[in-house]
């Protein structure tokens, strides 16, 4: 797979000014950090962040990133998932060379590192279901309660700690805790679970393992084996830095990393839990990870978001150490911004209504100029065709228009797009009242859209050739959540009835029928599109990326 060069950008945060503090002081002569995802369910936007962060740090100080896959619940874990992650990472430009490693790669010193706990005195088995261990645990105003099990001898916690490894004991009839302080103001050590007895198959070890550690347990015991020097997390896990120190100073660790947290990226009209995401698609309100509604990496390239524009999202967000909700508008910025200055410019109708032009030539086509982009002449020019029956979009025209109505109407003169003038003459309707199809005049005169006598219309307007245009499906895009602060717990009542417009009789130019680059291209007036993977030969479809901000007036001018 190729990887997108990613031009270093050193910026100024906490994290860096940290690191910068760190090699200056030759406290580390490199920096290695790692993105350490777990393989239960696909990137989202908040991941981008991680791993732009991560990656970037590196990169920009000369040092490495690892790829580390926190597969310690082989229950929710799954091979798709991994691959899924790898080709985000790669998507979003950057790379982990050879340093790809798992928690798994590293079950067996774990073990034996556990039991050097239970040695010690700082580790024993418990009995308590979880139900039990949950309440005992305390809150935060109370302390917790003494496990009933919690003076057991080394002897026996050996004894029943290795049963539990054999696969002896049941699921959940048995847990590993560590032997901190049961009165601690800190939860997180409260005798936190480290293993817990879990018979199933793993995606990398097979059978091989009945009991699997705790994320806090091998999370900080993977960062130290591989030497990370800065373990970035969100905040979430900043409660959970004493118990990553405590296991660091107890157990025989090769180096001693540090954690340091930032704020997690939270959006408007956006949930990010994990929970939410995987609900959404086993429930079916979306087509899958992909969905171009879902805030995942998968779903934002098939959209035909730019990684350029990600980086240059999460670059203007910044790093800091408080939570706050992002303007998901920023990041339709960032796309609009990237994609108006590289998506070339094409035509195409979504809503048609066919035009006769009564005065044209019946079987004449002729070939016009189209620029290719407004701000860059090295793109160059197309040829579109022109002739006696057109399509122009539905929304243009209006027979009984309001008074600032400056489209097609009848009586009423436009500009076709590189084209002519033409006037509205006639309409025709079927049985219900609708209207079909319209019948106009055009001026030859005002052949590329200008009038020798100079006068000016109000409005100019995309069409196509209604011979040479090809029919195409059109998905229209929109937030998939009405609400701009959705509910985790309800997510369901939040849910946008309106997220997808599928438009099955549009027109594109055959240039872009035939077009299988996977570029995005602005279709004039109508905001940008890609071709979706569902795409068919005669049948291509194109996902709506994002609309339009600036008005068509701004965009002929070169703005657009």
């Amino acid at each position: 797979m190729t990887t997108e060069p990613v031009a270093a950008e050193a910026g100024r945060d906490f994290i860096r000014d940290i690191v910068q503090a760190d090699l200056s002081s030759k406290t580390h002569s490199r920096i290695v950090t790692r993105f350490p995802p777990e393989p239960n369910g696909y990137l989202h936007i908040g991941h981008a962040k991680s791993i732009a962060l991560n990656f970037g740090i590196a990169q920009e100080f000369g040092g490495k990133c690892h790829l580390r896959f926190d597969d310690t619940n082989p229950t929710k874990e799954e091979q798709e998932y991994i691959d899924s992650i790898q080709a985000d990472v790669h998507w979003l430009g950057y790379d982990w060379g050879t340093d790809l490693y798992y928690a798994s790669d590293y079950f067996e010193r774990l073990y034996e590192w556990a039991e050097g706990l239970i040695r010690a005195g700082d580790a024993y088995v418990d009995d308590q279901s979880q139900e039990e261990i949950r309440i005992n645990r305390g809150t935060l105003t109370e302390p917790g309660k003494n496990s009933p099990f919690r003076d057991r001898t080394v002897e026996e916690n050996l004894d029943l700690f290795r049963r539990m490894k054999a696969g002896e004991y049941p699921n959940g009839s048995r847990v590993l805790r560590a032997k901190i302080d049961m009165a601690a103001g800190n939860i997180n050590l409260r005798d936190p679970v480290l293993y817990r007895i879990l018979h199933a198959e793993h995606p990398r070890t097979g059978t091989k393992w009945s009991i699997y550690p705790s994320y806090d347990y091998a999370h900080g015991q993977s960062d130290a084996i591989e030497g990370i020097t800065h373990s970035i997390c969100t905040l979430e896990f900043e409660d959970h830095r004493p118990l990553y120190d405590w296991l660091l100073e107890k157990l025989p660790v090769p180096s001693k990393p540090r954690q340091y947290e930032f704020a997690r990226l939270n959006l408007t009209y956006t949930l990010l839990s994990k929970r939410v995401l995987t609900q959404l698609v086993r429930d079916g309100h979306v087509s899958g990870w992909d969905d171009p509604r879902m805030p995942t990496i998968a779903g934002l390239k098939r959209r035909g978001v730019p990684p350029a524009a990600v980086r240059e999202f999460v670059k203007r967000i910044g790093v800091a150490k408080a939570n706050s909700v992002v303007d998901v508008g920023m990041l339709e910025f960032c796309i609009r911004e990237y994609l108006n200055k590289t998506a070339e410019r094409r035509m195409a109708v979504l809503r048609p209504l066919k035009a006769v032009i009564e005065n044209y030539p019946e079987g004449q086509v002729e070939e016009l100029e189209a620029v290719n982009h407004p701000d860059d002449p090295a793109a160059g020019t197309r040829k579109i065709s022109f002739g006696r029956e057109l399509y122009i979009e539905r929304d243009d025209f209006m027979e009984n228009p309001p008074k600032k109505f400056f489209r097609l109407s009848p009586g009423n003169e436009v500009r076709l797009r590189y084209a002519y003038f033409v006037k509205c003459t006639g309409v025709i309707k079927n049985d219900a009242g609708e209207v079909v199809e319209l019948r106009c005049t055009y001026d030859p005169a005002t052949k590329g859209g200008n009038a020798p006598d100079g006068r000016k219309v109000k409005a100019t307007m995309h069409w196509l050739s209604a011979k040479d245009s090809v029919p195409a499906e059109i998905r229209v895009y929109n937030q998939l959540f009405s609400n701009p602060s959705p509910s985790a717990a309800n997510f369901a009542a939040d849910l946008n009835p309106e997220s997808l417009e599928v438009l099955p009789d549009a027109r594109i130019e055959p240039s872009v029928a035939s077009d299988n680059s996977g570029e995005v291209m602005q279709f004039e007036r109508q905001g940008y599109f890609v071709r979706d993977k569902d795409s068919a030969p005669g049948k291509p479809v194109f996902n709506r990326t994002i609309g339009l901000r600036d008005t068509f007036a701004k965009e002929v001018g070169g703005k657009g």
